[in-house]
């Protein structure tokens, strides 16, 4: 069966969890790639401004969708240097075209192009993760954003044709509203979910872990198989 069954699941040994480097242009990023015993599936995460791969709010939430067999890929949108850099910190077009790199370079390793790809943004990374996916229509399969600025896309949201999940803090008054006005503009299949006592960063007890839940069931429900 050479590692793949029925289902197109990428069948491993044990779970893997190791440290990658990925070139992009002339640079190089730093990612953590975990792939479950078995994988359905891949979510490549995109953080928000002045966050990292080490999120732990993020690797929270990746920590859940491996336990769903959704492999995970974290990696540093910026590297260390770029990062010191204010201004980088919100270039979303350049986060967008760096998460779009990313994207193809994962499409291009033999143990994971069978996988259907998802994406998870967070804060400016939910506008990097919405930019790419209505740039790469037939490759992404999903998209959820978790307390993001899909406002802040520098994309027609209505060229986005995954599924989308956005999902706010139901104490956060101005990115409720900003993600309102993007779900109107969004066309393809949608869900607005607020967390009820959350506030941005979702710190408040429980709110992480059901945010976490509604990614893994969307995941879950939208990459469920091949896409092309």
């Amino acid at each position: 069966m050479n590692g793949v069954n029925e289902h197109s699941n990428i069948m491993r040994p044990e779970a893997a969890a190791r440290a990658i480097e990925i070139p992009v242009d002339s640079l190089v990023l730093s990612g953590d790639l975990a792939i479950p015993t078995v994988t359905t599936s891949l979510v490549i995460f995109a953080h928000g401004s002045g966050s990292s791969r080490r999120s732990p709010r993020n690797m929270f939430v990746a920590s859940v969708l491996q336990k769903s067999s959704i492999g995970t890929l974290l990696f540093d949108l910026l590297t260390e240097e770029e990062d010191t850099d204010y201004e980088m910190r919100f270039d979303i077009e350049l986060l967008t075209e760096r998460l779009e790199a990313v994207t193809l370079w994962v499409e291009a390793q033999p143990y994971l192009s069978s996988l259907p790809l998802g994406y998870f943004g967070a804060s400016t990374g939910g506008a990097a993760a919405l930019g790419a996916a209505a740039d790469l229509p037939n490759r992404i399969g999903a998209v959820v954003s978790r307390g993001g600025r899909p406002d802040l896309t520098p994309r027609d949201l209505g060229l986005v044709k995954a599924p989308t999940l956005l999902i706010v803090g139901g104490l956060d008054d101005v990115l409720i509203s900003l993600n309102e006005k993007a779900y109107a503009a969004i066309e393809a299949e949608k869900e607005l979910h607020i967390v009820p006592g959350a506030t941005h960063l979702f710190e408040e007890p429980g709110t992480l872990e059901e945010a976490a839940g509604l990614a893994s069931e969307w995941f879950a429900k939208h990459l469920a198989g091949p896409i092309r």
